[in-house]
C-alpha cells in the first residue's frame, strides 16, 4: 500500500510540473519558444503599463517591458551565432489568450488576473529554463544567465498577486 501512495504522489506531482525531469529542448526549439515568450511578456507588461488599476502593476508592466526587450536580444544574438530562428514578433498562444483576456478587463480585478497569470507563467518558465541550463550549448548558458531575472519577476508577481487579493 505505501508504494502505491508514493507512485500516486509521483504521478501527481509529474502531471503538476513540479517533479518535472524533462530533457532540455532543442537549440531551435529553445530559442524559438524564448523569443515568443519575451514578446509576451514585452506586450503583457505594455498593457500591464496602460491598464493597470495600481501603480505597483504599472511598475512591474515596466519591469517586464525593459528586461524582456533585453532578453529578446540576448536570444536573438544567440540565435543568430548558433543559425538558429529568425527574430520573430510572435506571442506564445496562450500569452494572446490571455492579453484577449486582459483587454476586457479594468481595475482591480485587471490586477488581479495579471498578477494571477504572471505567477503561473514565470513558474512555468522558470522550470523550461532551469531544464535548459543542463544543455551543454550556448542555449544553456543563456537559460542559466537569464533565470534570475526570471525568479525576480516571479518574486514580483506573487507580491501583486498576494497585495491584490
Amino acid at each position: 500500500m505505501k508504494a502505491w501512495k508514493i507512485l500516486s504522489a509521483a504521478i501527481l506531482l509529474a502531471g503538476t510540473g513540479i517533479a518535472s525531469a524533462d530533457p532540455p529542448k532543442s537549440a531551435s526549439e529553445f530559442l524559438a519558444d524564448a523569443m515568443k515568450g519575451d514578446n509576451s511578456e514585452i506586450s503583457l507588461g505594455q498593457l500591464a503599463q496602460s491598464r493597470g488599476n495600481s501603480a505597483g502593476v504599472r511598475d512591474f508592466g515596466a519591469t517586464l517591458v525593459r528586461d524582456h526587450t533585453a532578453a529578446k536580444m540576448a536570444v536573438s544574438n544567440v540565435a543568430s551565432a548558433m543559425g538558429g530562428p529568425a527574430p520573430t514578433d510572435e506571442m506564445m498562444p496562450e500569452a494572446a489568450a490571455e492579453k484577449t483576456k486582459l483587454n476586457a478587463m479594468s481595475g482591480p480585478s485587471f490586477d488581479r488576473e495579471f498578477a494571477r497569470y504572471m505567477v503561473n507563467d514565470h513558474r512555468k518558465d522558470i522550470a523550461e529554463f532551469e531544464a535548459q541550463a543542463k544543455s551543454s550549448d550556448k542555449t544553456g548558458a543563456l537559460a542559466a544567465q537569464q533565470l534570475p531575472t526570471l525568479k525576480k519577476h516571479l518574486s514580483m508577481a506573487r507580491s501583486l498577486e498576494s497585495s491584490s487579493r
